[in-house]
Order: C-alpha cells, then structure tokens, then sequence
C-alpha cells in the first residue's frame, strides 16, 4: 500500500514544472557550495555538478528531457538577460577594450572560424547527417544563440544546448592548466580565449580568476555570436 502511494506520489509530482524548478535551483546551489571549497579547481565547476548531478536523477527517475524542460525552462530565459548584463563591465573598462582593438578583431575572426570549420570538417569526415552537422556548429556560441542558429539551419536545438553546455565546460575544466603551460600571462588574451571558445560557462570560470579576465571573455563570447550568426551557413 505504501509502495503504491510513494509511486503514485512520484509520478504526480515528476510532471510539475515547479519540482523541476526547485530541483534545478537547489541543485545549483549545493554545486556552488562545493565549488567554493576547491575556488581554485576547474574540476570543481558548479554547471559540471549541476549537469552530473541532475542527468543522474533524470535517468534514474526514467524522467522525459520534455518534462524537465517545462519546469527549467524559466531559468532558461534568463539566459538572455544574464548574457546582456555582460556589458555592464564592458562599459567600465572601455578605456582598456579600445587599446587592445585590433588584436581581439583578429583573434575573433581566427578563432571563429576555425571552431567552425574544424566541427564541420570533423562531422564530414565521420559522415555525420547535415542535421547532426547543422546542430553541431554553432557549438562555441552561447546556448541562446546557439539554438537560434541551429533552428535556422534545421539542426536539432536540444542536441546544440548539450554541445553547447558540454564545449563550456570542456574550455573551463582546461582553460587554466592550458594557458599556464603555455606561458600566456596577459589575463586579457586569457579571458577573450575562453570567452571566445567556451561562451557563458567559460565567462564565468574567467570571472572567477580574474576580473579582467572575465570582461574580455564576456566581449569574446558577444562579439563570437554576431559574427557566427553571420558567417556559419557558409560552411554548410
């Protein structure tokens, strides 16, 4: 009788957009308080908890993406506004981003380019479907954009968001150690690297070593959407 009421119970609330909600949330929050005990390892990155953490109860759970997304979806709105915010910063240091003008320009049509290029010519080589290929694309851009771009080009949205998410936390996990290793000092090539190649979740683990780090990421990530907006269908 017990067993019947828990599952009954389970099965009402697994369809609530609101547990979902609160889930993600709470999630969120215990990730950060571990990843404030290690502030300084990238293997500690709240969104690689948070994905972890959350894929494993859907699975679990035998839980729909579909019925998640109806209670994620408000936090996925905010992506937006939190990508906007970024030129608050940008406001501040403008001084700083005008002398180091024509290096990001030439840095942003490099690195552009090539994450484009290279994903489209690895799909060919491995005989990926165009609609694999068209959602695998936009990978370096922020989720929002992403997706955006990925509909238009009659990809499949919910598997950029995953490539999206998975790209972000590859540069913040080996950002750091790269860098280090290969000598480069200067937190504005830092930050406008990772911004540029990890978008969103890349920002954040900028902004967590270095303030200025952090501003020329945000601009990278910014300035990489319009320009792969503008220029990914002519690698299709």
């Amino acid at each position: 009788m017990t067993d019947t009421l828990s599952r009954g119970l389970w099965v009402y609330l697994s369809t609530s957009p609101l547990l979902w909600l609160a889930g993600t949330l709470s999630v969120w929050l215990g990730a950060l308080a571990l990843a404030r005990l290690r502030p300084r390892n990238p293997l500690f990155n709240p969104v690689l908890i948070s994905v972890v953490v959350i894929a494993m109860v859907l699975v679990a759970g035998g839980i729909r993406y579909e019925t998640y997304f109806s209670g994620a979806q408000f936090i996925h709105f905010l992506l937006g506004p939190a990508t906007v915010a970024l030129g608050v910063p940008l406001y501040e240091k403008l001084s700083l981003v005008k002398a180091n003008l024509l290096p990001m320009l030439a840095a942003l049509a490099a690195g552009s380019i090539t994450a484009i290029g290279s994903t489209v010519l690895l799909c060919h080589l491995f005989g990926f479907s165009p609609v694999v290929t068209a959602s695998l694309a936009p990978k370096s851009t922020t989720a929002a954009v992403a997706m955006a771009i990925s509909e238009g080009l009659h990809g499949d949205a919910a598997l950029t968001a995953a490539v999206v998410i998975l790209t972000g936390i590859c540069g913040a996990i080996i950002v750091t150690p790269l860098m280090n290793s290969l000598g480069i000092r200067d937190y504005s090539a830092r930050g406008f690297a990772v911004g540029l190649a990890s978008h969103g979740i890349g920002t954040a683990r900028a902004y967590a070593v270095d303030p200025v780090a952090g501003l020329f990421s945000g601009l990278a990530m910014g300035l990489n959407a319009i320009l792969t907006a503008l220029i990914v269908h002519l690698f299709l």
